[in-house]
């Protein structure tokens, strides 16, 4: 299958931005971003970088490995991906699925949801 830009913007939203700095998220999404979580949306850049930060906070070694995808169909990108880090109780795998919605290159809709895992 070919790649195309969604395949290359998802890879850059797991490893730029979850693995890396949540500084690099208004090259990703769109201001009128929207993320949906299972508790609450996030809405635009700068409270996505914050929810990223806090993350991140929460684990050192957090490292995020895309196990499934890219798929992208039209305008709609998915993937599945494993994250593991370490909490002051030990080691914590955890598992998630996105959907995203791409519009002119950029992110502009968020689905997640995401399982402890052993």
């Amino acid at each position: 299958m070919a790649q195309t830009p969604q395949h290359d913007l998802y890879r850059r939203w797991i490893d730029e931005l979850w693995n890396g700095s949540p500084e690099s998220v208004e090259h990703l999404v769109s201001d009128d971003f929207v993320g949906h979580w299972p508790d609450r949306d996030v809405h635009g850049p700068a409270e996505l970088a914050e929810l990223i930060a806090q993350t991140q906070a929460m684990f050192s070694g957090l490292r995020f490995v895309l196990e499934v995808g890219p798929v992208v169909e039209g305008d709609l990108v998915a993937g599945r991906w494993t994250g593991h880090g370490r909490t002051p109780d030990g080691e914590m795998t955890f598992f998630g699925n996105d959907i995203l919605r791409v519009r002119d290159n950029r992110f502009v809709e968020y689905w997640t949801a995401s399982s402890a895992g052993g």
